[in-house]
């Protein structure tokens, strides 16, 4: 059975007139009638009963309205879900940074329509392989044979948050060295080796382990952790100028590789409207401040 006909069979069950479903339609009254008389033949039974003044279901065009009607709105709303998703970009990111600089990046996607979802530390891909999101900004090192990644946006210089009740907190900066004693906080969840390897070293360069203290799934509870004296964590630059936090202070960690930042997406999810953000992102990242003005934190330099 053709579109055309469930939806004029639809139309003259809702209308009982075929000159109002023909005015619907935008078609003419005959080629109505022709075509109810084709689904009837098929059929094989009246769908409508006729008479110079009224038209009614039959007991099967009932029936047949009863069984159509919900299989119909399901394709013409799962049509709209296809074009509204097509018309949507859901887009991940991970920590208050990459919040920052998604605001921004935004601005240029006015006729888009930009959905935004935070990711957590301990599942960073969940959500792109679930296809709930379909790019995600986050930190790199991102190695992962399904997932596309794009070049470098932000690249900030590690600072470790430390009570300011530690004797180290005055420091000017540190080395991993200096605070190998210190109880270092996890990440919640099951963070892929090699970025845990990556950002949480097991040994400082003397070769001496490194402790590791209670888990953290956001930056908000691993900055509550370090103020409540549990550990210390490893921020990027903008944390510490964004997010300045009682009872926390930000020292250089000197000898620590830079956090780096992109986009992340799906090898079977390159079309054009993450092609089109991923390049606005660029564009974003080569043209703005890296440190913006304003006031300083509680941060020593």
């Amino acid at each position: 059975m053709e579109t055309h006909e469930v939806k004029a069979f639809l139309t003259l069950a809702e209308e009982l007139h075929f000159g109002r479903t023909a005015e619907r339609l935008g078609v003419s009254t005959g080629r109505v009638s022709q075509t109810i008389r084709k689904l009837e033949r098929r059929i094989g039974a009246p769908l409508f009963a006729r008479t110079s003044r009224s038209v009614a279901l039959t007991p099967i065009g009932r029936r047949f309205r009863d069984d159509l009607a919900p299989a119909y709105q399901g394709m013409i709303d799962a049509l709209a879900r296809a074009v509204s998703a097509g018309r949507c970009l859901h887009v991940g990111f991970l920590g208050p940074t990459a919040a920052n600089f998604l605001v921004d990046v935004m601005t240029t996607f006015e006729d888009s329509d930009v959905r935004i979802h935070e990711a957590q530390i301990g599942d960073m891909f969940g959500p792109l392989r679930a296809r709930a999101v379909d790019v995600t900004l986050t930190k790199y090192p991102v190695r992962e044979p399904d997932l596309t990644t794009g070049p470098v946006l932000l690249r900030q210089p590690r600072m470790l948050a430390m009570p300011t009740t530690s004797p180290l907190a005055s420091r000017t900066s540190l080395s991993l060295d200096d605070v190998v004693d210190e109880v270092h906080l996890d990440i919640a969840g099951p963070a892929p080796d090699y970025w845990r390897t990556h950002h949480l070293p097991s040994t400082a360069p003397n070769g001496q382990a490194i402790r590791r203290g209670p888990a953290a799934t956001t930056m908000l509870e691993a900055l509550t952790l370090v103020a409540a004296g549990k550990g210390v964590c490893g921020v990027d630059r903008k944390v510490a100028l964004h997010y300045p936090w009682p009872g926390v202070t930000f020292v250089p960690l000197v000898d620590a590789p830079p956090f780096e930042t992109g986009l992340v997406w799906r090898n079977d999810a390159s079309n054009g409207l993450v092609r089109t953000f991923a390049h606005a992102a660029q564009i974003h990242a080569a043209t703005s401040r890296e440190m913006p003005a304003g006031a300083q934190p509680n941060v020593v330099w």
